[in-house]
């Protein structure tokens, strides 16, 4: 393996991590068979009707060379840019491709030169599939940690999605910085990661097996709180949250107590100055989630009802893609200027395990890994 740095293109440095995960995802597995432990299992949940459709219209090939697990589709993608971190053999992106339509698109970033030369090779045969006349599909070589050196704009994206690939890099912080350079006013980062219940060890960061499975890098979840207010994104809202297990003894005994989900946070690019909390009633017309539309574990609108909203999802509600999905009207109750605060949700995925039950899955769409699995990783 590589030590120290490489140099990348455009100044970017390559780190070892960086080198060590292209061989692995590059050479060593060819097919989602060649994964070494039980990670990629199936959602415990039903697909949806509509996403098991377009997956089924993606090519055998770059299904077969998809190493990630679960779903991460976030609602309402029609005519949306959206950009996906660590797209891999571009499965995700043939599928989002479908759901944002002719008048959207999709960007695939990925440093891993043979998975891109999969998703390339399949463009000319996807759009012909969807019936579009012309690609809205493309695919990046680059670093989720470098956007800007692979050429991707300032504020040009709707929506980004990343599933089990943010704890793949040794510089979250960038990576964050990085999506809300590029990320439109009012625009989301929706992505499932592996967490754990305190900052690891350096016997554990340095283990490369740990690192490869998708543990080693996995970020303490209370500094993914710190990090996003730090960067400037709202605070984060947890979507779902599983349980994940080793059964490896040898790494388990390494591991000690530290404890490990997946979970799905969504994380807003919105003004600062908060308005004050108000009810909202929701549409329905939301593509799929046209009866209940659950935005967080705190949260499920279902359509025609009245719901008192904090301040900050009223912000985000109203300054997002959502602002057309609902209709706005003043508190019925106390707000926060009042004196009153509302009730504030949960953003610890290892409490909302311990509410929902022990090694109770996510949603089908929104964990990275399904319960009592390995890891997982693309």
């Amino acid at each position: 393996m590589a030590e120290g740095k490489r140099a990348c293109a455009k100044g970017f440095a390559d780190t070892a991590i960086h080198v060590d995960v292209k061989d692995y995802y590059g050479n060593v597995l060819k097919k989602s068979s060649d994964l070494k432990s039980n990670a990629c299992v199936s959602p415990a949940q039903p697909v949806p009707a509509f996403i098991r459709q377009a997956l089924k219209k993606v090519h055998t090939e770059v299904s077969a060379k998809y190493y990630g697990c679960g779903l991460v589709v976030p609602e309402c993608l029609e005519g949306s840019r959206i950009l996906d971190l660590g797209s891999g053999s571009g499965r995700d992106c043939y599928m989002l491709s479908q759901l944002v339509g002719e008048s959207g698109h999709v960007t695939g970033i990925d440093m891993t030169e043979d998975q891109l030369e999969v998703s390339r090779k399949y463009v000319d045969y996807h759009m012909e599939e969807f019936g579009y006349k012309k690609p809205n599909v493309s695919f990046v070589q680059g670093y989720i940690e470098a956007l800007t050196e692979a050429g991707l704009e300032e504020s040009s994206f709707d929506i980004i999605i990343s599933n089990c690939v943010v704890n793949l890099s040794p510089d979250k912080k960038r990576v964050l910085t990085e999506a809300y350079r590029v990320l439109k006013d009012g625009g989301e980062l929706y992505f499932s990661d592996v967490y754990c219940s305190g900052r690891l060890s350096d016997e554990i960061k340095n283990h490369k097996v740990l690192w490869g499975e998708c543990i080693g890098g996995a970020l303490w979840w209370e500094d993914l709180l710190q990090l996003a207010e730090a960067v400037g994104f709202s605070p984060p809202r947890l979507v779902t949250a599983s349980i994940i297990t080793v059964g490896n003894k040898e790494l388990q005994d390494i591991l000690g107590d530290f404890k490990f989900v997946s979970a799905t946070y969504r994380l807003f690019k919105v003004p600062k100055d908060s308005k004050k909390a108000c009810q909202v009633i929701y549409n329905g017309d939301i593509t799929g989630v046209e009866d209940s539309f659950h935005f967080d574990c705190q949260y499920t609108f279902k359509v025609g009802e009245v719901v008192q909203v904090d301040g900050e999802v009223a912000s985000i509600l109203s300054g997002s893609r959502f602002a057309e999905e609902f209709t706005f009207q003043p508190s019925g109750a106390p707000c926060e200027p009042c004196g009153v605060k509302p009730k504030v949700g949960i953003v610890n995925p290892f409490e909302l395990i311990q509410q929902l039950g022990t090694g109770s899955p996510g949603s089908a769409t929104g964990g990275c890994c399904g319960t009592q699995s390995a890891a997982c990783c693309k």
